[in-house]
């Protein structure tokens, strides 16, 4: 893109130094991150993230019009949009009850906001995601990849690898009830270390990087896709008594579209649906085991896991493993 540096609404001193450090057109700025853009031209991150930002909106906001073109009207029938939501699938928890609540597993395309106090289980539901989302095709699953922006060190490699392993098991039995080449054929790269291969992971130490990265982001989905969010709890001190409270405050809880809230019960960890366009509020419980994220009750003597196939266009019925 060729459009000059001084012709965007940006303050005349920052133009200036813009010109000053070499930088005349767009491409030339849409090439820098925010960090090198504040050390080149002399300016705090927080300004360039901004001035990066004002830039990139009007890029993408010229790029949609064009000189006497009509404004682009997404216009479509309810009928089309439900077809295009059944298209869309889910992935899968590996709890089928929290699947069931779900109304079959995390919806694509849709903001799904995971938010609960320390420990109970937010973390591993997300490194749960982070492996099935990548479950092949033919077994029912995306072959999808994963980001995975990490604020607090919690992200625990090892534990991924317990998870992806038990992920590549269950596949491996269902594969063996099934003579199709593909599910073997599949199964030749699909492995914990194909799976870990997938997972993006950023890790922001203060808000700086965070925004820095969250502005990296959209360039880095125009090849990657399927983001999952988590929002800590904090408490909220009423007169009478204190609660807990996601931490992001009332003005985020409208920008998911789902929202689920972990809590304990004595030593029970227990999922509410709280929020949802299609679903009612429930309740379930569920486990962490050594394998990943389960359902509390084992599947009965009558049904092994090979027998249950993953299917996001159908409601999901993984039963978990039993407890060791």
């Amino acid at each position: 893109m060729q459009r000059d540096v001084g012709s965007f609404p940006l303050a005349p001193g920052l133009r200036a130094k813009l010109i000053g450090a070499g930088f005349q057109t767009v491409q030339e700025l849409l090439e820098i991150g925010p960090c090198e853009l504040s050390k080149e031209i002399g300016i705090s991150k927080e300004e360039a993230l901004e001035t990066l930002q004002i830039v990139r909106r009007e890029c993408n906001s010229n790029a949609t019009k064009t000189a006497g073109d009509p404004e682009p009207v997404g216009k479509c029938t309810a009928l089309e949009l439900l077809a295009q939501e059944q298209a869309q699938g889910f992935i899968i928890t590996f709890c089928s009850a929290l699947d069931d609540i779900l109304g079959g597993g995390v919806q694509l395309t849709k903001i799904t906001e995971i938010c609960g106090a320390p420990g109970v289980g937010k973390t591993q539901l997300c490194m749960q995601l982070a492996v099935d989302v990548q479950i092949p095709e033919c077994f029912g699953g995306l072959a999808g990849e994963a980001v995975f922006i990490d604020t607090e060190g919690s992200f625990m490699v090892d534990r991924v690898v317990d998870i992806a392993t038990a992920c590549v098991q269950h596949c491996q039995l269902i594969a063996e009830t099934h003579q199709e080449e593909d599910f073997q054929k599949s199964l030749e790269t699909f492995s914990f270390e194909s799976i870990l291969s997938h997972i993006y992971y950023f890790r922001c130490h203060d808000y700086t990087e965070l925004l820095a990265q969250v502005y990296l982001l959209p360039d880095f989905l125009s090849e990657h896709s399927k983001v999952v969010l988590t929002n800590q709890m904090t408490t909220r001190i009423g007169q009478s008594q204190s609660m807990l409270v996601p931490a992001l405050g009332e003005s985020w809880g409208h920008a998911a579209t789902i929202r689920l809230i972990f809590h304990w019960d004595n030593k029970q960890r227990l999922a509410t649906l709280y929020k949802s366009p299609s679903q009612k509020e429930s309740t379930v419980s569920f486990h962490i085991t050594p394998h990943g994220f389960r359902d509390v009750h084992p599947p009965p003597p009558s049904q092994t896991p090979a027998e249950v196939e993953i299917n996001p266009r159908k409601r999901p019925r993984i039963e978990g493993d039993k407890q060791q």
